[in-house]
C-alpha cells in the first residue's frame, strides 16, 4: 500500500510540476487589437510544443514563429507601418538569415509548423519544434502571419508568410 501512494505522490507531482513549467501566451490580433486567445508552450522529450487556443482567426494555414525581440508594438519600415514590426525577425540564434523547415539545422531556429485554422476560425492543433527549448523562448515574441508558410525564402521571402496577424510575447 505505501509502495502504491508513494508512485501515486510521485506521479502526481511530476505532472504538476510539468504543468506548472508550461508558458501561456496571451494573443492579440494585431489589426483589432482584440485577444486572439492563448498559446500554451510545453516541453517533452521530443522538443516544445505549441498548443493554440485561438479564436477569430482567418480561416486556413498560417506561418507560425519565434521572433527574436519580446514586443508586439509597431515599427517604421521605409516610411510604411509594421504592425508587430518591433518583434523584429525570426529568431536566428546562428545568424543563418535562411528561412527553413522546424527540424532543419541550418535555418531559423524560431521556424515552426504552420498553424491550421478552421473555417470557423479556431486553431487548437499542437505543433512541435524539436529544435528549441524553454531557454531559447523566454524574451521573444510568437508571431502569426497572415498567410501560409512554404519553409523557403524562394518564390518569396520568408516562406511567404505575408504580414504579422497576431502576436504574443513569451514572459
Amino acid at each position: 500500500m505505501k509502495i502504491q501512494f508513494a508512485l501515486c505522490t510521485a506521479i502526481f507531482l511530476s505532472s504538476t510540476l510539468a504543468a506548472s513549467d508550461d508558458i501561456k501566451v496571451s494573443m492579440t490580433n494585431l489589426h483589432s487589437g482584440v485577444s486572439a486567445g492563448i498559446v500554451t508552450i510545453s516541453s517533452n522529450q521530443h522538443g516544445v510544443v505549441f498548443t493554440p487556443e485561438l479564436n477569430n482567426l482567418p480561416a486556413g494555414m498560417h506561418g507560425f514563429h519565434v521572433h527574436e525581440k519580446p514586443s508586439c508594438e509597431s515599427s517604421q519600415k521605409n516610411g510604411e507601418t509594421v504592425l508587430g514590426g518591433a518583434a523584429g525577425s525570426h529568431f536566428d540564434p546562428e545568424e543563418t538569415a535562411q528561412h527553413g523547415t522546424p527540424w532543419g539545422n541550418d535555418n531559423h531556429k524560431g521556424d515552426l509548423p504552420p498553424l491550421y485554422v478552421d473555417e470557423k476560425g479556431n486553431a487548437s492543433q499542437p505543433v512541435l519544434a524539436p529544435r528549441l527549448t524553454f531557454a531559447d523562448l523566454k524574451g521573444r515574441a510568437l508571431m502569426i502571419h497572415a498567410n501560409g508558410d512554404n519553409y523557403s525564402d524562394e518564390p518569396a521571402p520568408l516562406g511567404g508568410g505575408g504580414a504579422r496577424l497576431a502576436c504574443g510575447v513569451i514572459e
